[in-house]
């Protein structure tokens, strides 16, 4: 299905289908007639010799610098090659497009200045696959993602790399073979193309549309460790997060008695404790609260997705022209330093239940490490300390980007929002996360194998989807293929899949 960019209507769910499924797009024509309307503003303002940065000046310390005629012609150019100075491994294919994706509908307002052939060149590259190789590492996050979008710009002038049917190819030849006419660049056409925070916010958008998933295994997983921990159900009653008022602590309560539905705990057939520990009955509370910390994260980049992030920025019906710091990263860098942080706060919670599945003394009856030969054998004893080290990382990667920021530019850029070092790091959080929750559902399953009771209807389909993968452990063997296995398939979705096939949508 087209989806039309207007400059208002994208969501996260949209930036994945592009970006990840090679959803078409094309520009709305309302939006193509804003466009070149403030292309005909911008065009008259050049004519009278009007002062404006980044058209017939230079940029950041040189702003104060007035071009000549000649200089305004090929200073777009030269502004793409000064900034295309990132380092390090190329960006995966679908983060880029995401940021094309987030360019256009910048665009789309009419706002930018930039001739309309350039937007709908971006427009042709993400619809027939050319999609430019970038370095992930260089952007600080303010006056855009400069040196990563500046790599993607330099397709524009038929230079630079970019991929094409599986080949990484000279930008000219990519354009060429997928039928692409090269725009070039002339005023205004470069700065327009980069001065956004767009590569971290389209990372952000992917992040959060896979963390949001993983959060829901992490209920799943929760449900299935608290059934084989014999946990006293009611804190996990709706009413009692009603009465608080938090929205995720009450969506995970009603989740976790979804899941535990129909089971012999949830009927009441077990004798429990009084009071569980923190780390069994505070699931609603902390899972909850990474669900609110991620809904916030998501209205800030859906904001950003669909706003003018830019600089100059046209106001084309007041013949205005601002120009100010909307490619500033914060507004997104901030809430996605908490989103990071939120994933973490759920993995230490799932070893702490880890552990109480492992510790005899704490398992209500499990044998010592989940094994029938406690002393030959050490059951699960070594998957906690891999646990314990993943999380270790995630601690350290959780320290916020945003607070980092480090003067550039002789201090005409002292105060920049690091937004892409929390995009980067996210990933890597959550890499982490797929392996310690793989950990946690392998430990339940395990735990689960010894108890004789009826789990819930979730739990038990979420037990038979790991057990299709990951054998019981009767005897000792090597346990790093079931730790990859487990990480590759909590990241699949597959158990969340079949769990809402079961019993319906986890909301």
């Amino acid at each position: 299905m087209m989806i039309h960019l207007d400059g208002t209507n994208l969501t996260i769910e949209k930036v994945v289908d592009v970006a990840r499924h090679n959803e078409q797009v094309m520009l709305h024509p309302e939006s193509l007639e804003k466009m070149k309307k403030c292309r005909a503003v911008l065009e008259k303002k050049i004519k009278a010799r009007e002062i404006m940065y980044g058209v017939n000046t230079g940029i950041g310390e040189f702003s104060e610098i007035i071009l000549s005629d000649d200089q305004i012609k090929d200073f777009q150019r030269y502004l793409i090659y000064n900034h295309s100075a990132g380092i390090g491994d190329p960006a995966p294919s679908e983060y880029i497009r995401a940021a094309i994706l987030g360019r256009i509908n910048v665009h789309a307002h009419g706002q930018s200045g930039c001739r309309l052939e350039v937007t709908q060149t971006l427009v042709e590259m993400l619809n027939k696959g050319v999609t430019p190789q970038v370095c992930q590492k260089g952007s600080v996050g303010a006056c855009g993602d400069l040196a990563p979008m500046a790599q993607m710009a330099l397709v524009l002038l038929g230079e630079g790399k970019a991929y094409y049917k599986g080949k990484l190819l000279d930008g000219k030849k990519a354009m060429e073979k997928a039928g692409i006419t090269i725009p070039g660049l002339q005023a205004r056409d470069g700065l327009a193309v980069i001065n956004g925070a767009n590569l971290l916010t389209a990372m952000s958008a992917i992040f959060l549309n896979d963390a949001n998933k993983w959060l829901k295994q992490a209920e799943i997983a929760a449900a299935m460790s608290l059934e084989a921990l014999k946990a006293n159900m009611n804190p996990y009653n709706e009413k009692l997060h009603k009465a608080r008022g938090f929205k995720g602590a009450v969506k995970t309560a009603r989740t976790l008695n979804l899941l535990t539905k129909g089971g012999d705990l949830s009927k009441g057939k077990l004798k429990t404790k009084v009071q569980d520990a923190y780390s069994m009955r505070s699931t609603p509370q902390v899972i909850g609260a990474a669900f609110d910390a991620l809904a916030y994260a998501r209205s800030q980049v859906e904001i950003e997705l669909n706003g003018v992030g830019d600089n100059v920025v046209f106001f084309p019906d007041e013949d205005l022209q601002l120009s100010g710091a909307n490619f500033q990263g914060t507004p997104v860098s901030l809430p996605m330093d908490m989103a990071g942080v939120a994933i973490t706060m759920v993995c230490v919670m799932s070893e702490r239940r880890l552990n109480r599945l492992n510790n005899p003394a704490l398992s209500m009856g499990l044998p010592a490490f989940l094994t029938k030969g406690a002393g030959m054998f050490s059951g699960l004893m070594l998957s906690q300390y891999t646990a314990d080290m993943l999380i270790v990382e995630q601690r350290i990667l959780s320290s916020p980007a945003s607070i980092q920021s480090i003067p550039a530019a002789a201090d005409q850029e002292d105060f920049v929002s690091m937004g892409m070092n929390t995009a980067l790091k996210n990933f890597q959080i959550l890499d982490n996360a797929y392996g310690i929750l793989g950990i946690e559902f392998m430990a339940a399953s395990q735990a689960l194998d010894f108890r004789e009771y009826r789990p819930g209807r979730g739990v038990a389909k979420a037990k038979e989807v790991i057990r299709k993968y990951i054998d019981f452990l009767d005897v000792d063997r090597p346990l790093y293929p079931d730790h990859n296995v487990m990480k590759e398939l909590v990241k699949s979705n597959e158990i969340l899949e079949k769990v809402e096939q079961e019993i319906g949508d986890l909301e």
